[in-house]
Formats: structure tokens, C-alpha cells, sequence
């Protein structure tokens, strides 16, 4: 067994897909629309990698309420320190830089359009 997916339900598909493939670099890897029904899912994926973030976007749905049992999605970037200062200069909404207590910064958090929070890790 492996992984598939991961969903998250946004409010504004363009905003989420320009999020996540400009913070990130994700690449839509395939969309099913069904517009009887009122919902497009688009899954994206990481170059190199077949796990896939799943967008589920119900049409004219308010904001979403992510309630307090969503923790955050992490995302592994091999120079961790340059991701952030480009998602930075192009003005997401990130953190300093953070470590575990005790442990040099190896970590920090980025905020997409719906408020779901995404742990960058070295």
C-alpha cells in the first residue's frame, strides 16, 4: 500500500491553483469537472512525485471553516532557505524560520488562500 492523495476544499480554484503552483512549483496532473453535480476536483502533483494534492472546489460554497482538528500538509525542499526567501519576496503569508526545542531552524509555515497551513521541512 501507498499514499494517493490528500484533499483539501478550497473556495477560489484559481486563487489555490495559482498558490500552490507558484509557491510550490505543483503541476496539474489531471481534473475531473462534473458541473451536473457542482464540483471540479483538480490533483496536482510535485515534479518527481505521483502523490497528489487534491483540490475539491464545490461551486458557489462559502468559506470553509477548518475547525481545530487540521493540523497542516508538509512539503520537503531540499534548499529550504532560498523556497523561503522567494515565497517571501513574492508575498505569501510565511513564518520565520523554526526549530523543535534545542534544534537549529529547519522549518517554517506558508498560509494558502483558504487559511489550510503548509509546513515547509528541510
Amino acid at each position: 500500500m501507498k499514499m494517493a492523495h490528500t484533499c483539501v476544499r478550497v473556495k477560489d480554484l484559481d486563487a489555490s491553483l495559482k498558490f500552490y503552483q507558484e509557491a510550490f512549483g505543483f503541476e496539474e496532473s489531471r481534473r475531473r469537472d462534473f458541473p451536473e453535480s457542482k464540483f471540479t476536483l483538480v490533483y496536482l502533483t510535485l515534479p518527481g512525485d505521483d502523490y497528489e494534492l487534491e483540490l475539491t472546489y464545490n461551486y458557489d460554497h462559502a468559506a470553509y471553516d477548518l475547525g481545530d482538528g487540521y493540523g497542516h500538509i508538509a512539503i520537503a525542499s531540499e534548499d529550504i532557505q532560498k523556497l523561503h526567501e522567494e515565497q517571501k519576496a513574492k508575498g505569501f503569508n510565511v513564518t520565520d524560520m523554526k526549530g523543535l526545542p534545542g534544534t537549529e531552524p529547519s522549518y517554517y509555515f506558508i498560509t494558502d488562500p483558504d487559511g489550510y497551513k503548509v509546513e515547509v521541512i528541510r
